[in-house]
């Protein structure tokens, strides 16, 4: 098949999933988005949005692919993928991408961010410097970082309650492939291990973890609860996750396409801030459904001040270990914070 006819067939796939008849003969670029989650996920939503904005706001000539996690291997492999240009576009976790780029590791200090969210919001999304900060970090490992987005508060999972630094010690917790979020959770008293996304259920079941940390709507889309007793929500740090293209594809682009590829993300950062609180109170819910028995804690304040007291050191080694920006990089965000706070 040339491609000329790959492109109408490609463009006539498009018209059956509801795209405009007018657009079929005019698909000119066919890119690829991949995810860290699975189909149903928050960054599915995220990833969808994003690719229907691209083909309405390009009339067409813009299609996307979105490659769910597992499909194109772990999320070290989809670095490389975008690094190289074989894909387009991807979301990358700062609890794995700390190993490459040391400064986004600034997302994994516990209890830097405030509680509310919509100042999360700010800070990720319009605050002046974080997002322009690390972008000479993200250049330099050849990508480029669109979007910083906030999935949730991450819940810690357990067979047995965690209210209070003692409960971690001899726990094996999993957490990303992250230098730092090792260095975090030993604090706490925990033994840390590292464990593929999609090896954690079965991990869990085998005993070899006992306790791990993700948003509600991860909890429910990969069964974890199937497999533990207790969820315990500690305020200590939200899932965040930076959506990014392959840097050297962005530069090429005209900048009409740059425009279209700005926009669209825009979009789907209206649509994600809106979805996020909604998605997890449903999956919550349906985990309690599913599973009456499952506990929820909610750690009150007091608690809360004994696990920020064993965090304190967490920035001080953020400025040993996240690279030569470190410093830069928390002073931006920092300062975005006191921005925030004062906007309310």
């Amino acid at each position: 098949m040339s491609l000329k006819h790959l492109r109408i067939f490609l463009a006539f796939l498009v018209v059956l999933a509801g795209g405009s008849p007018g657009w079929a003969a005019e698909v000119e670029h066919q890119w690829q988005i991949a995810l860290e989650e699975i189909e149903g996920s928050m960054q599915h939503e995220y990833a969808r949005t994003f690719a229907q904005a691209l083909q309405e706001r390009s009339k067409g000539r813009i299609t996307c692919s979105i490659r769910f996690y597992g499909e194109l291997g772990t999320s070290d492999d989809i670095t490389r993928l975008v690094q190289n240009q074989d894909i387009e576009f991807a979301f990358q976790s700062p609890g794995h991408l700390g190993s490459e780029i040391p400064e986004v590791q600034v997302f994994s200090i516990h209890y830097l961010f405030p509680t509310k969210r919509e100042l999360v919001e700010k800070v990720l999304r319009h605050g002046p410097h974080t997002r322009r900060t690390l972008q000479k970090y993200y250049n330099r490992h050849d990508m480029e970082l669109l979007s910083v987005i906030d999935e949730g508060w991450q819940i810690w999972t357990a067979n047995k309650p965690l209210r209070r630094p003692a409960d971690f010690d001899g726990l094996t917790f999993r957490v990303m492939s992250s230098p730092f979020l090792i260095t975090a959770y030993r604090l706490y008293g925990a033994y840390v291990i590292t464990v593929p996304y999609s090896q954690i259920y079965s991990e869990l079941a085998l005993g070899r973890i006992d306790a791990q940390t993700q948003p509600f709507f991860a909890l429910q889309e990969m069964k974890f609860y199937e497999v533990q007793d207790y969820m315990i929500k500690a305020n200590q740090l939200p899932f965040i996750a930076t959506f990014v293209a392959s840097h050297d594809f962005m530069t090429r682009l005209p900048d009409d396409m740059r425009s279209i590829i700005l926009e669209s993300v825009e979009a789907a950062n209206e649509f994600i801030f809106d979805l996020e609180p909604k998605l997890n109170q449903q999956r919550k819910q349906m985990i309690m459904e599913a599973k009456p028995s499952m506990t929820f804690i909610q750690l009150t304040e007091e608690e809360i001040a004994a696990f920020k007291q064993r965090a304190e050191p967490l920035r001080g080694k953020f400025l040993e270990m996240g690279g030569d920006g470190a410093e830069e990089v928390l002073n931006a965000v920092l300062a975005d914070i006191e921005w925030a706070a004062g906007q309310e």
